[in-house]
């Protein structure tokens, strides 16, 4: 019988960049794969991902404060080291990159990577103005500390996916920024690690958001009023015990605003809160 693969547990920039040099001068490919920890099949789908893309994985795994806003989650954000490093293991991981705070922010730390574009769409960051400069800087240095080949993102927190991959374009910062399908539940709902905080009655209206959306996309490729297919979704998705901060038709690359379907390739994008767990989704139109 096979023995799982350990990976290498990396917790210092210095032996994280000597480890990866060696790598580098057997002419191995590089692929990183973010994540805050909490992995789940989404997340596995992302590392799968990127033993096609590359030699050798990194995945990091590092819950970053700086997206985080006082009043959110950060202090009880799922954490499940044990089970995230017996995943990775069985995946056949090559490094796991597992930095401290205090390292990745040291102490007198003031820079910022400010960031428009798709990072002001008026989508997540309406309802979360801190978010994308916090994720912005914080996969810069991940970016800047792997130097992968390619860099592997969920296409679940689709605004995220444009921001990173506008900002390392226009940043230079070598690599390549794919994003992976989102993985659901059977039942149709967009796996998160946030699903967690889900009561079993919140679990079991979740996919609703889902349904609702396809609903929504349904219609508008068959040519139904733009504007009364979205209020009729969001009436859907507030009857199923949503508070809904969003439900939008946007251009899938630009994510401007659009004001009808047909000539622009779209995305329906959506997010709302049940219970005390906020949830996003996206598909395509």
């Amino acid at each position: 019988m096979k023995m799982p693969h350990t990976p290498a547990v990396i917790r210092t920039v210095s032996a994280l960049q000597r480890t990866l040099e060696h790598l580098r001068k057997r002419k191995s490919t590089v692929a990183l794969v973010p994540t805050m920890g909490a992995l789940h099949d989404g997340h596995i789908s992302l590392v799968r991902l990127a033993k096609r893309r590359a030699d050798k994985v990194v995945v990091s795994i590092f819950v970053n404060p700086t997206q985080f806003a006082p009043h959110e989650d950060y202090g009880s954000y799922p954490r499940t080291w044990k089970a995230d490093a017996a995943k990775l293991a069985a995946e056949g991981v090559d490094l796991i990159w597992n930095p401290d705070v205090k390292l990745m922010y040291t102490e007198g730390f003031v820079t910022r990577v400010q960031v428009e574009g798709p990072a002001t769409a008026g989508l997540e960051d309406r309802f979360r103005p801190h978010f994308f400069s916090g994720v912005a800087t914080v996969v810069a240095k991940l970016l800047a500390q792997t130097r992968p080949d390619v860099a592997i993102f969920g296409e679940k927190d689709y605004q995220q996916l444009k921001v990173v991959t506008q900002m390392a374009r226009d940043l230079n910062l070598g690599a390549r920024i794919v994003g992976a399908p989102i993985m659901r539940e059977r039942d149709g709902l967009a796996m998160s690690s946030r699903n967690l905080y889900l009561t079993p009655d919140q679990r079991k209206a979740a996919p609703a958001l889902h349904r609702s959306m396809k609903g929504v996309v349904r219609r508008l490729r068959q040519g139904e009023d733009f504007a009364a297919t979205l209020a009729a979704g969001a009436k859907l998705i507030g009857d199923a015990g949503f508070k809904l901060d969003y439900l939008e038709a946007r251009h899938a690359e630009t994510l401007a605003p659009l004001t009808r379907f047909g000539g622009a390739p779209a995305r329906l994008l959506a997010a709302a809160t049940i219970g005390t767990t906020r949830l996003i989704d996206n598909m395509k139109i």
